[in-house]
């Protein structure tokens, strides 16, 4: 339902705005003839407001005024017979959605405006339901597992996800750095902000500065408008650096200074943007040895040393391992209608006893090939088909 307030000192014009917007759907009215107990109502979280200007306890701005220190995000139309234009120009400023003069096109406008004010309110009913499913999808429970090594890192995750600290993750290729990157974004206070990834080892080496920081109209060539980077892009929210280990030297150091100020500059630009973003980085490199072998800056390396995660290969995760082929093949036979399916006693033997060089990935894509390979709703030992 959408919550509607009606304040007027005037029952019967109260009840033509009643009347005009009933046809409306999902509408719920409460009618209020002064300022006060509309005031003291506001807990009960209405979503639109219509407000007579001439009120016994206030006027339209007073009691504006008092909506939007309570919520900013409350759609507000102020209708009145005053036409004073410093008085309508005052309501805009302060927050207002509508302000309509008393005339006898009054109703047909306020019904047009509730009309769009009702098309919004639903978009952004759908957004945050979209968002909440994001939420649910990146909690900790999502991250399956209940091995010593991975309860480890989960107990490490949580304890980080408040702080605002540079993480740096490493791990081999497929254990789950961006889930884990995910989990704490999502869990953490930033988490209605953006959450944007960067492979680094995908950009190409020419464009990964104006990729990360951004540039101007006319740059560089083919430049031909002006683009935010990756960091501007995350502004309030974080930022994932994903194989950062394949930096170049001139990126390392510029990528420093930005970690350093907290603030970047867009190629073709001269003017520093204070940004307020936390970094996620991660790795499958011994960035260590890529110091002492010249390719990665040591200060850098230091600098990326604030909270680290070292994931654990799959093949150290036990019984972990059955634990996520089941919820593999469970979600792939969902989507794919295929009707329920098990994994034979042989056949968990077989994932167990396999070395997993492309960790919880090559898992993933073991059990639905074996799923499609099976004869019957129960995946034999045959039907595993491992590579190398």
């Amino acid at each position: 339902m959408i919550k509607v307030f009606v304040v007027d000192d005037d029952p019967v014009y109260s009840m033509m705005i009643g009347e005009t917007l009933k046809r409306h759907e999902l509408l719920e009215f409460t009618y209020f003839t002064n300022a006060e107990d509309c005031v003291s109502s506001l807990h009960e979280r209405p979503d639109i407001i219509t407000i007579d200007f001439h009120l016994p306890d206030a006027n339209g701005l007073e009691l504006l005024s008092k909506i939007k220190k309570f919520d900013t995000g409350i759609y507000t139309i102020l209708i009145s017979g005053q036409k004073d234009l410093e008085v309508v120009v005052e309501a805009y400023k302060m927050g207002a959605t509508s302000y309509l003069i008393k005339n006898e096109d009054t109703l047909v406008e306020l019904d047009n405006s509730v009309k769009n004010l009702i098309a919004a309110i639903k978009l952004e009913q759908e957004v945050e339901s979209l968002r909440e499913q994001v939420f649910e999808r990146n909690k900790y429970s999502n991250i399956l597992g209940s091995s010593p090594a991975i309860m480890k890192m989960l107990n490490l995750v949580q304890k980080v996800e408040s702080k605002n600290i540079l993480v740096m993750i490493s791990g081999e290729s497929g254990t789950g750095k961006e889930l884990f990157a995910r989990a704490i974004h999502y869990n953490s206070q930033r988490k209605k902000k953006p959450f944007v990834t960067v492979n680094m080892g995908a950009i190409p080496l020419d464009l990964v500065e104006s990729e990360l920081f951004g540039h101007e109209k006319g740059a560089f060539t083919g430049a031909t408008s002006k683009r935010i980077g990756k960091f501007e892009e995350a502004n309030q929210g974080t930022i994932f650096l994903d194989e950062i280990g394949e930096i170049d030297m001139d990126t390392q150091k510029k990528l420093l200074r930005v970690l350093q100020e907290q603030e970047v500059v867009r190629l073709g630009n001269n003017k520093a943007m204070k940004l307020d973003v936390r970094v996620i980085a991660a790795t499958n490199k011994d960035l260590m040895k890529e110091v002492k072998e010249g390719r990665f800056r040591e200060d850098l390396f230091y600098r990326l040393q604030g909270f680290l995660l070292q994931l654990p290969p799959l093949r150290e995760r036990g019984d972990d391992i059955i634990i996520l082929a089941k919820a593999f093949l469970k979600e792939f036979t969902e989507q794919n209608k295929m009707g329920e399916m098990k994994i034979s006693r042989p056949a968990m033997e077989a994932l167990v006893k396999h070395s997993w060089p492309g960790n919880v990935r090559e898992l993933k894509s073991i059990v639905e090939r074996a799923a499609l390979m099976a004869d019957s709703s129960e995946i034999q030992e045959e039907d595993l088909i491992f590579s190398g």
